[in-house]
């Protein structure tokens, strides 16, 4: 496995909650898919969940060398979980397109979070 590239992003957790309160429904629906949506509302406190996929997005994005311009959408990014808890992603779309010309065959993620901010962290490997 040969590592192509890595991401890292912070995200504040206020600034996140901010949006969604003055946003609502318009900003989850474009950045988070329908499965990515329930499992951040499954939680009592929403917020340090849907900061942590952003964080997780913007990771992804620093690996691929794109950030948020061309064809890139927010949900060309899915992020779930196993059944064990640990996430992982899938691309479509413009991201997935990138990611098979840099000869990115995986991008391994982990996200953190407290109540103040979350972090994420990306890698994309080839074989």
């Amino acid at each position: 496995m040969r590592i192509i590239a890595q991401g890292i992003d912070l995200v504040e957790c206020r600034r996140i909650r901010e949006v969604w309160q003055r946003h609502g429904d318009r900003l989850t629906d474009r950045v988070l898919t329908a499965a990515e949506l329930e499992y951040v509302r499954r939680h009592r406190d929403a917020v340090p969940r849907l900061a942590g996929r952003f964080a997780a997005k913007e990771a992804v994005l620093k690996v691929l060398g794109t950030g948020w311009r061309g064809r890139i959408a927010w949900r060309d990014l899915e992020i779930l979980n196993d059944g064990d808890g640990r996430p992982y992603l899938r691309l479509t779309g413009e991201c997935e397109r990138v990611a098979e010309q840099l000869g990115i065959t995986d991008i391994l993620i982990s996200i953190t979070h407290t109540e103040n901010y979350a972090a994420a962290t990306a890698i994309g490997v080839a074989p």
